[in-house]
């Protein structure tokens, strides 16, 4: 399984409640000492530029963040969260690049990305990784349908504001799952549904040239912001979107997950995006 993954896009924003800004290294770390992955599984990739986040977001807004004049999407205007930003969304755009080329499932171990809208950073989402690939590619003409696998469990509003700021309605389809599921008391419908909403979304996407997945961790039972799945049924979810993508390009990222055990570790969600990974070996991805 190939990931493209650099120590740049990590930052020690250990205090915040969202552990996105340093889980990269710690997934990683946790992979490699698994076995899942090996030391050259693990791929460069160059940061995207301010021209390419600024072709979806609001230039200033760019370019604030970026200077540290404006609030990320951790509320602070930490240099080292705004220095690690060009290196999450060019992951993303890495991993994509690679599986357009291989026709294989490729991870970016990032989060934060699909409430980041035009002109706002939100909910721990600076800049929208998703929209910087989806549009990169569209641009250069390596695409002409992009499929959005949100399986985070909160809304990828910021997604869909940036596709429709952009009228790109018709060629990225985004699948939020929060759009379903997520309510104001919590989450909304039955398991069972999920498996129904998943087996539609997948074929809806079976037109895409590429797939992006967010493998979220937070819609599990225990999560303090989820509630829906239990990690068998998580598992689940990930073997199907990856036996039902093999062999067509999927760039997967890590989404959101806010677990943590009796020590404050974020284990628990290491434990569930070990088990997305294991899920893509299985299917059969190369390793």
């Amino acid at each position: 399984m190939k990931i493209f993954y650099r120590t740049e896009q990590v930052a020690s924003n250990t205090a915040a409640y969202s552990p996105s800004a340093y889980k990269p290294k710690l997934v990683v770390e946790d992979w490699l000492a698994r076995g899942i992955i090996q030391r050259d599984d693990i791929h460069s990739f160059e940061p995207v530029t301010r021209a390419d986040l600024q072709r979806v977001h609001a230039p200033q807004m760019v370019d604030d963040v970026l200077d540290l004049k404006r609030r990320n999407g951790f509320r602070n205007q930490d240099a080292e969260v705004a220095a690690s930003l060009p290196y999450t969304s060019g992951s993303m755009l890495a991993a994509a690049r690679w599986a357009l080329a291989h026709r294989e499932a490729v991870c970016s171990p990032t989060s934060g990305f699909h409430h980041a809208g035009f002109e706002e950073p939100e909910g721990y989402c600076t800049f929208n990784g998703l929209m910087v690939t989806a549009v990169k590619l569209l641009d250069e003409g390596l695409v002409r349908h992009v499929a959005i696998l949100d399986c985070d469990v909160h809304y990828g509003n910021g997604t869909d504001a940036i596709i429709a700021r952009l009228g790109l309605e018709d060629r990225i389809a985004n699948h939020s799952m929060g759009a379903h599921f997520e309510s104001e008391n919590g989450i909304g419908l039955h398991p069972k549904y999920f498996k129904a909403w998943l087996a539609q979304v997948l074929k809806l996407s079976a037109h895409a040239d590429l797939v992006l997945y967010q493998a979220g961790a937070d819609p599990h039972t225990n999560d303090p912001l989820g509630g829906l799945l239990t990690t068998r049924e998580m598992l689940a979810r990930d073997l199907t979107v990856f036996r039902t993508l093999q062999g067509r390009p999927l760039a997967w990222n890590l989404a959101g997950g806010y677990q943590r055990d009796a020590s404050g570790s974020i284990e628990p969600v290491l434990q569930l995006h070990r088990n997305t990974a294991n899920a893509c070996v299985r299917a059969g991805s190369p390793k």
